[in-house]
């Protein structure tokens, strides 16, 4: 019992930090990772950790809702304080498809980690990405990253990270590594396939040639934009880009040159379009742009920006021809000139074989209707 003439003291509050793991923020990684191994090792041995993860896991068909719930799970079982997860396309291309508190100064090295893990299908772990020769790094870090194996590949990399090395290394024993595994080839296998039907959808949208959107996507970005804008009152317009003497090349070089064009065309077109744009080859030489949420003025602003990056393009340079091209480019918007995709495609259309009958490389909107 306190003396009741001393008065009694209140506790210091304890220092805050985010996450499970805030009372033992000041030690590094690898020592909290030994902390936190045993009551790791009682969770992955209990299959309902399997459960709860796969229930996570099998309620969406997005890749990045996947690698979410995976980095959600995953930061409960590694005290670390930034995580990624890595996938690649076909082509072999990196990327992040989902991130929680990551250290931006760490990305090129995650970036690498993710690349190594992915080449070996092994685990990594380091207690200073800078002294470590397996991967090429300016800063330093603790690291500790898993692979993700289906159909015995690498679809993925787990990334934890910390802004600061360790005294060792942070390991865990051959046990916890083994069925950490088993729970992770349900979730690689998941991922895997989400995958895969992204990107067989993605194929049934894609020019097979340029890489951008196919005539048959086109069609179904305008009726639904079409749709948005009607509900909304915002604006949509469209572009109809024609490569102006694009028959020459086909004509002079042969065809294998104008399909190297044709993507080098793409590639100009995708680079002065917005975020917001979707960029379709509509056929042969003929390109469009939808344009959300755009009116008039900033369609022709779009159209303006296209134009002049084809005139200053040489195309075909690293085959030593440095061939100059040329666009005609009609725009139509909607409410202004119609009210329907089939309007819009029509109308932007007609304003194209304006310009091209008036001397071609130029810019010309569409006619409002005698009846609008």
């Amino acid at each position: 019992m306190p003396s009741p003439n001393r008065a009694t003291r209140a506790p210091a509050p304890r220092p805050r930090a985010s996450g499970p793991w805030r009372a033992r923020t000041t030690l590094d990684l690898a020592a909290r990772l030994r902390i936190a191994e045993r009551s790791l090792r009682r969770r992955l041995e209990r299959r309902q950790e399997l459960i709860d993860v796969m229930d996570r896991v099998d309620s969406s068909l997005e890749p990045r809702d996947i690698a979410s719930a995976l980095i959600e799970r995953a930061a409960t079982w590694i005290p670390a304080t930034s995580w990624w997860l890595a996938s690649a396309d076909p082509s072999g291309h990196i990327s992040f498809l989902a991130e929680e508190t990551p250290a931006a100064h760490l990305t090129a090295a995650v970036h690498a980690v993710a690349r190594w893990v992915m080449d070996r299908g092994e685990h990594f772990a380091t207690a200073d990405l800078r002294r470590d020769a397996r991967v090429r790094s300016e800063v330093s870090a603790t690291v500790i990253a898993f692979p993700l194996i289906s159909r015995e590949a690498s679809v993925g990399a787990l990334v934890a990270a910390e802004s600061s090395r360790s005294s060792k290394e942070p390991k865990l024993t051959q046990a916890t590594l083994k069925e950490l595994r088993i729970l992770l080839n349900p979730v690689a296998s998941a991922l895997d396939k989400v995958l895969l039907l992204k990107r067989a959808e993605a194929l049934s949208v894609t020019d097979d040639l340029t890489q951008l959107y196919n005539s048959r996507y086109l069609n179904q970005v305008l009726r639904r934009e079409t749709k948005r804008a009607a509900r909304s009152g915002r604006p949509l317009s469209l572009l109809f880009v024609d490569l102006d003497g694009f028959k020459t090349i086909n004509d002079t070089h042969g065809h294998l040159f104008g399909s190297r064009a044709l993507v080098e065309a793409a590639s100009v077109i995708q680079g002065g379009a917005r975020e917001t744009d979707v960029v379709a080859r509509f056929g042969g030489d003929e390109f469009a742009l939808v344009l959300p949420d755009t009116g008039l003025s900033g369609a022709v602003a779009v159209a303006e920006r296209i134009r002049e990056r084809i005139a200053a393009h040489e195309f075909l340079a690293t085959d030593g021809l440095a061939i100059r091209l040329t666009a005609s480019v009609g725009v139509a918007s909607l409410p202004d000139m119609t009210g329907s995709a089939d309007g819009l495609v029509q109308a932007a259309d007609a304003a194209m074989y304006q310009v091209k009958a008036r001397g071609k490389n130029g810019i010309q909107a569409g006619t409002v209707p005698a009846d609008k």
